[in-house]
């Protein structure tokens, strides 16, 4: 599916039906998965090389995470714009949103290339044991390389959703986890003549397979611009995506960092054992947030269609709707994470694991993770919402607040002061999650997007 061959001045906006959302999202959803895919891939395969490689490769993988998530969290605003000039049918307008995305991901390369020399001097802040530390500090010079073609591909594929086409980013995704999973078995261990690299191995496998599934986009981009030139370049443009982008990427930042503090001071001060199984538990809860997410991204899309089109009575149709949607998802999850935690954990567990203290540790704070399966449905959903509205500066400041006032502090000393420990972190976490999605739900629900104009009259047309 390319670009659509709407005309200017049509209202080409997607039916806001149950239908029309699945058939969005499922997409998004196996894109997302597959990203997931690669971090529980990652994990799997160098877990039998023991708790240490899995802590580094883990905690290494959310590192990376945390470096990429500000110019992510901006490229998000690509589908705002895209969807809402889509809505009003100015797909050349819609296009000049993509093309900005890619000049995202230029700057983002080099920021990562900068930052690959400070890796050593920022891992050595924190208290991570000796041998955990090397291994990634390794594993995050290599991942960082790929940071411009991991931010390509999603502001491209941002760019395609926001036209109600989310295959493309979905193909993307695809072959970049199917090139990784081959990877790993080739540079881990070491097969088909290859050295093993282990930790190594792994961060290897995905630049690389992120580098060709990037390529492989932006080929695709390149050929639909013979349809439909993004005319008119513009910096007035690229300062209003960045007037509302920098927010909602500052909202990702600061609370992954947040976490990242989380991992890397309150948990990582627990022990390995600890580390090694927070960390374990957050790749399967991954399972259930990123198809939660693509879901609400995919209800984000028929919103800012339906904003565009001049329709806002219908966005909180839409809204409830996604929201259900989601919530059965993470709810079905959080229920398995109840009946069955230790057949979930177990794959992450290796032989060093005789005394069996990780399976337990593990299996207990997968347990209750099921305890903010339904805040994490609704955070999600109405985050994704006010977004494709623009209202990205009140959703920074609230997760700043609940995360760095709240949960950073009350985690901390529950911890530290309290030896509340594993337990203790993990209900702060869920804690956290239920201020959110309580305030976020509010907001939405006063109704303050309607007074919000993202895409500026004059622009279209």
């Amino acid at each position: 599916m390319g670009e659509p061959a709407t005309s200017e001045g049509a209202k080409p906006r997607l039916s806001p039906t149950l239908a029309t959302l699945l058939t969005l999202a499922l997409p998004v959803i196996i894109s997302r998965s597959s990203q997931v895919v690669v971090g529980v891939c990652d994990a799997l395969m160098v877990a039998k090389l023991g708790k240490a490689a899995l802590a580094a490769t883990t905690a290494g993988a959310l590192n990376t995470f945390v470096v990429l998530i500000l110019p992510m969290g901006i490229s998000f605003i690509v589908s705002s714009f895209a969807s809402q000039l889509y809505g009003k049918g100015d797909l050349a307008g819609a296009r000049r949103y993509g093309v900005y995305g890619l000049g995202l991901a230029i700057a983002t390369e080099g920021m990562c290339l900068i930052g690959i020399w400070f890796v050593p001097d920022a891992l050595g802040l924190f208290s991570y044991a000796p041998d955990v530390r090397a291994m990634m500090t390794e594993y995050l010079q290599v991942r960082l390389v790929s940071g411009g073609a991991a931010i390509g591909i999603e502001a491209l594929g941002n760019y395609y959703g926001g036209l109600g086409n989310t295959l493309y980013a979905m193909v993307a995704n695809l072959v970049a986890m199917g090139l990784n999973v081959v990877g790993n078995y080739v540079l881990i261990d070491g097969r088909w003549g290859a050295p093993a690299m282990g930790v190594t191995g792994a961060a290897l496998a995905s630049t690389l397979s992120t580098i060709v599934a990037f390529v492989g986009f932006l080929a695709v981009f390149l050929r639909d611009g013979r349809k439909t030139k993004a005319k008119g370049l513009s910096w007035h443009e690229l300062g209003r995506m960045l007037k509302f982008g920098v927010p909602s990427g500052l909202n990702w930042f600061f609370e992954f960092l947040a976490f990242n503090v989380f991992v890397n001071v309150v948990v990582a001060g627990l022990g390995t054992t600890a580390l090694a199984g927070m960390m374990a538990v957050m790749q399967i809860n991954s399972v259930s947030f990123m198809p939660a997410f693509g879901i609400a991204s995919a209800g984000a899309i028929l919103v800012g269609q339906a904003i565009g089109a001049g329709v806002k009575d219908d966005v909180p149709r839409i809204v409830r709707m996604t929201f259900f949607t989601a919530a059965t998802w993470q709810g079905l999850v959080g229920i398995s994470y109840v009946v069955a935690p230790t057949m979930l954990f177990r794959p992450f567990t290796s032989d060093e694991d005789a005394s069996g203290e990780l399976l337990r540790t593990g299996s207990r704070l997968l347990m209750l993770s099921a305890a903010w399966q339904l805040f994490d449905a609704t955070a999600n959903t109405m985050a994704e919402a006010l977004r494709a509205a623009g209202d990205t500066a009140f959703t920074l400041w609230v997760r700043i607040a609940v995360a760095w006032l709240v949960f950073v502090p009350g985690a901390y000393v529950t911890v530290r002061y309290f030896d509340g420990g594993e337990v203790g972190a993990v209900v702060w976490l869920a804690g956290y999650m239920g201020i959110l999605a309580g305030v976020l739900a509010l907001r939405f629900r006063s109704g303050a997007w309607r007074k919000l104009e993202l895409v500026e009259p004059t622009l279209v047309g």
